[in-house]
């Protein structure tokens, strides 16, 4: 699509071999505000090989100098940067609102996390990076240290257009590698004020580099490219898997977080109102549109119909609307794709007969129209078997579902293709040892809810979720560095 069909908006270029750069095509795309869709947040470039091959050039040969020096010194480096991104807070968390749709608040809130994230992998270059391990042999020193990767591809996706490439490329950087980033298109313009900051912060050229455009040409391009050492991907299961065998396909090593149909277990003994507020927030925040989003609500049958009447009530209070007025609590779909998806999950729901309880459609306020708003949506007497049970929507549906014990909520919880997170509510010990040591996911929460990733701890799914790999935390280390065993023979 040519620049030329609207009107209005800053351009934004690549970031290749430390300048700023228009893709060889000379095209762009418009990046636009998902609660009025015709105002444009700015342009990106629609980039093509060419440009990927001299961003992947240029962080080959950037590479070698930065794996030298200290961990140190590199984590200086991403001290600048957070420094730079907290100066700038305020306008990255409105640029996020505007091309993203999440509230002003969850704006500021996740860049403030990208804040803390560049600072806590700037403290990761004074850990250390192996072990002294006792030889045989007497007169022998043999001890393991890690390398980086080499060139890593970053692929992130929209739903937290600053955490997320943040949480990836941190720790990249920090253990020696350069980097590629392809961010989705739809909040490539937050993409470009982080990569500013990285910029501001003096990085050497090509050690990170910034190239927009289509998953098929700039995403797949990166996992099939030959001088891409390391692969890093968050998105959906479909587009995961073609960048996994990609990777595979050539020896690239490679990481996936995918999808997730993330339940909530609410026992009879739980704090109802504690878990009705929690499933809203887990389920409902950001529209539903985070991988450890509530999907599935698995209420213990004794306590169904209370806890079913405090969440309509509790949902009636939500203001649906623009992300940077006040009083806001939900945001639109970040896309019209993803409208247009979610709107068809109800229809399933209904199809499939799901009684619908709340919401289920668009926003009758005609100040809305012009954005991709859809209401919070519940739906009661689900089966196992429904797609809206079964499916991940990613958007602020929730399916109730009763069961006579915990213990058959757990066993439905588990029949999933899915693995990301979980929670329950309840008072018991015994529940909550059943679920921490029954539960097939890689993240269980007690009494919260279940989204919320603490970024010093490690975070990954099983099954579908996931490629059983782990971001954040130490265990980062353990994707983008490979051990090396050392043996000195006096």
């Amino acid at each position: 699509m040519s620049s030329s069909v609207f009107t209005g908006g800053q351009t934004y270029l690549n970031y290749i071999q430390g300048e700023w750069a228009a893709s060889v095509t000379g095209e762009t795309v418009p990046s636009l505000n998902p609660a009025q869709r015709t105002e444009v947040v700015g342009y990106v470039q629609a980039s093509s090989a060419e440009d990927l091959n001299r961003a992947v050039a240029a962080a080959k040969a950037a590479q070698k100098g930065w794996r030298k020096l200290s961990g140190a010194a590199r984590g200086d480096y991403l001290y600048r940067v957070a420094n730079a991104l907290e100066r700038r807070l305020d306008e990255v968390a409105e640029t996020m609102t505007r091309e993203m749709g999440k509230t002003l608040p969850e704006a500021k809130g996740e860049t403030a996390r990208g804040i803390a994230i560049l600072r806590y992998y700037a403290g990761e270059g004074m850990r250390r990076v192996g072990d002294v391990i006792p030889s045989t042999d007497a007169e022998a020193l043999m001890f393991t240290t890690r390398t980086p990767l080499g060139v890593v591809g970053v692929i992130s996706p929209w739903n937290f257009p600053v955490a997320i490439p943040i949480w990836k490329m941190a720790p990249a950087l920090i253990y020696g590698n350069a980097v590629v980033l392809k961010p989705a298109q739809e909040t490539a313009v937050t993409a470009a004020k982080i990569i500013e900051c990285f910029a501001e912060a003096g990085l050497p050229a090509g050690v990170l580099n910034l190239v927009t455009g289509s998953g098929s040409v700039i995403g797949q391009g990166l996992a099939e490219h030959p001088d891409v050492n390391g692969i890093t991907f968050t998105g959906s299961n479909a587009v995961g898997k073609r960048v996994g065998q990609a990777a595979l396909a050539r020896g690239a090593k490679y990481q996936l977080e995918m999808g997730g149909k993330n339940p909530i277990l609410v026992a009879a003994d739980a704090d109802l109102d504690l878990a009705v507020d929690a499933t809203i927030s887990g389920g409902i925040r950001s529209t539903g549109q985070k991988c450890t989003a509530t999907s599935r609500v698995i209420i213990e049958r004794a306590v169904y119909d209370v806890f079913k009447q405090k969440l309509l009530a509790k949902l009636q209070s939500l203001k649906v609307g623009h992300g940077l007025e006040a009083g806001t609590w939900l945001g639109p779909c970040a896309n019209a794709s993803q409208l247009e998806t979610v709107l068809s999950y109800i229809q399933k729901g209904k199809d499939e007969g799901a009684e619908l309880l709340f919401g289920g459609g668009r926003p009758e306020d005609p100040s809305l129209a012009e954005g991709f708003y859809v209401q919070p949506t519940v739906f009661d007497k689900v089966t196992p078997d429904m797609a809206i049970a079964r499916e991940e929507i990613f958007g602020p549906v929730l399916a109730l579902i009763a069961v006579d014990s915990m213990e058959q909520g757990i066993e439905l919880a588990n029949d999933s293709d899915f693995g990301l997170s979980a929670s329950i509510f309840t008072q018991s010990i015994g529940n909550i040892l059943s679920f921490i040591q029954d539960m097939d996911a890689g993240l269980v929460r007690i009494n919260s809810e279940t989204a919320g990733v603490e970024l010093q701890a490690p975070f990954g799914g099983m099954k579908q979720s996931s490629s059983h790999s782990r971001e954040q935390g130490q265990a980062a280390i353990e994707f983008f560095t490979s051990i090396k065993t050392v043996f000195v023979k006096a």
